[in-house]
């Protein structure tokens, strides 16, 4: 097998599973943050702004995947 017909599969494939990986981890993250703010609705704000600092690195990995995949697609022509 060639490596731009390996490149071709296994970019798709890998940007596939970072964007799950991704989703999923927002998703978990956000739900812990509204359980901890029901908990403890004093503390809603620091919750939040921590969700949303890691949200933003975990969407981070998702761009840096995105940006890898375009650069290795150009390297499949």
């Amino acid at each position: 097998m060639e490596a731009g017909v390996a490149l071709g599969f296994a970019v798709p494939i890998g940007l596939g599973i970072a964007a799950l990986g991704c989703g999923l981890g927002i998703g978990r993250a956000v739900s812990s943050a509204m359980e901890a703010m029901a908990r403890q609705p004093e503390a809603s704000g620091k919750i939040q702004i921590g969700m949303i600092i890691g949200a933003a690195f975990i969407e981070a990995l998702t761009i840096y995947a995105f940006v890898t995949a375009l650069i290795l697609t150009g390297k499949i022509g």
